[in-house]
């Protein structure tokens, strides 16, 4: 699957960092303002979906009815929190193995996008140092739909000039594997087999890759 693979197409959260951690303070930071807790197993329904999508989980979990212009308020506020938080990021927190295995795929040729939900993944890879090993950047403020619609894997291997049945996606929520399966692709979960069931291997994280 892995050597016949002519495009790769990485989530970003999870996969190449852990910018989870930031979102979940800003979201608690936003749910402490509210009056109400948030907590780290109401953030697991989070994972893989938009910041409106997630706003209104948050206010679904607190019992808080919020107007359309309240929400955007919101959903700002934490935006800013959180880019406080990102600011801060640089390249020590790229997940073991991460910047290793894209390198190893450039060098074989293999084509390299981003696939995520996030609408700061490029400043990500910029304060990652990583940006010039992805040919694509697909994120949030390229396409509408959430995981686990295909939307973005789909826009990714478009911007690759690929077929999606030549592109692996690498995912670490059960959302992003619906979605990279919904495109056509081969699926690599990273995290735990008994949430990424559908994935077709699942791995600890990129480092394994390196090793075979």
């Amino acid at each position: 699957m892995l050597s016949g693979m002519k495009g790769a197409i990485f989530d970003l959260d999870g996969v190449i960092v852990d910018t989870a951690k930031y979102h979940y303070l800003a979201w608690r930071s936003l749910a402490e303002r509210l009056g109400f807790e948030f907590t780290e197993a109401h953030n697991e329904r989070l994972k893989g979906v938009s910041r409106v999508e997630s706003l209104r989980i948050l206010l679904e979990v607190g019992g808080v009815e919020a107007t359309e212009e309240e929400r955007l308020e919101m959903a700002d506020t934490k935006n800013k929190e959180y880019i406080n938080y990102i600011s801060q990021l640089d390249p020590s927190e790229i997940l073991p193995g991460a910047k290793e295995y894209l390198e190893l795929l450039r060098s074989q040729g293999v084509k390299i996008a981003l696939g995520s939900a996030s609408k700061n993944a490029e400043f990500i890879l910029s304060r990652l140092s990583i940006t010039d090993l992805f040919d694509a950047v697909i994120d949030g403020t390229k396409v509408s739909k959430a995981k686990p619609d295909p939307e973005v894997f789909l826009a990714a291997s478009g911007a690759l000039q690929l077929n999606p049945l030549d592109c692996v996606v690498f995912e670490d929520a059960e959302a992003g594997v619906q979605a990279g399966k919904a495109a056509g692709s081969k699926v690599v979960g990273i995290g735990s087999p008994d949430i990424l069931k559908e994935a077709d291997i699942v791995i600890a994280g990129l480092y394994e890759l390196l090793a075979q």
